[in-house]
């Protein structure tokens, strides 16, 4: 029977940590952290995610400006913001809210966002420094999982890591973080043969694969740490891509959806722009 990983709690002792650091930043250098988020258009979960990571903010005592763009904006109006806030010295952190509108192109806009403000650690100046070891602004979810990997109290160190997807933004970044912590790791994915077979030599499993309660006991190694990505809204409730109460027999340690890695993504955007806000000092 697997400990539950409750990302909820781990984020909320995280982010006590943080407010902490943002009120020494006030009084000691009259720096307040800000970070500025850009929506355009109005998908409903786009609009949720943004005001989660609006009031997160706010909570930790950063500046937080939300910019509203209807859905037919201009990719050049678009270009014409980002350029206006790289120059902006207090925004230390700039991010531009995943799916964009069909006609405008999501790799010019992240790749005109200023490294040192690309809170979501997207651009490929931080995607190179994440490769070979460098990184200082890691992407949000992969780095929300490596903590609560660490918070398991289970060396990462010598251990048989599976990650089950190949995003940019969740597969191949931790699958990098694993392996700069010293893990054995393999990357499988929708074309990977004998996907059981590999999961279940895991100690450590990561599932980000986007097909609700996909993985069940067959693919889990007992006692290993399961953490699943997964968020799939079905019948109005969100589910992971991994059979919880099944997977929960078998496993050391698991993570609930939801309260598992979503707490963690936010908790890591603010903590980036933390740190981005430290460069000016």
């Amino acid at each position: 029977m697997a400990v539950i990983i409750d990302g909820k709690a781990i984020a909320a002792k995280i982010r006590e940590n943080i407010k902490a650091e943002v009120e020494r930043l006030k009084n000691k250098h009259n720096l307040i952290p800000g970070l500025t988020v850009i929506l355009v258009g109005e998908d409903p979960a786009s609009q949720v995610y943004v005001r989660n990571k609006e009031r997160a903010c706010i909570e930790a005592g950063m500046n937080s400006t939300v910019i509203r763009m209807s859905a037919d904006t201009t990719e050049q109006e678009l270009l014409d913001t980002i350029a206006r806030l790289n120059l902006d010295d207090t925004v230390h952190g700039i991010l531009v809210q995943l799916p964009l509108p069909g006609h405008i192109n999501e790799d010019k806009i992240i790749n005109a966002i200023n490294p040192e403000k690309d809170v979501d650690g997207f651009h490929p100046i931080n995607c190179g420094m994440l490769m070979t070891g460098q990184a200082e602004l890691e992407p949000c979810t992969p780095k929300g999982i490596i903590r609560l990997i660490e918070e398991t109290g289970q060396s990462i160190s010598g251990k048989n890591a599976v990650v089950i997807g190949r995003s940019n933004i969740v597969g191949k970044p931790v699958a990098i973080m694993l392996l700069q912590r010293h893990a054995t790791v393999t990357i499988a994915h929708s074309r990977t043969q004998n996907l059981a077979e590999i999961a279940k030599n895991a100690d450590i499993l990561v599932v980000a694969i986007g097909k609700p309660h996909f993985i069940g006991s067959e693919y889990v190694k007992e006692g290993a740490i399961v953490i699943d990505v997964g968020t799939t809204r079905v019948g109005g409730k969100l589910c992971g891509d991994v059979k919880y109460d099944e997977v929960f027999e078998k496993a050391g340690y698991i993570t609930p959806v939801p309260g598992g890695v979503g707490p963690m993504t936010i908790t890591m955007l603010l903590d980036n722009t933390l740190k981005a806000a430290k460069r000016c000092l």
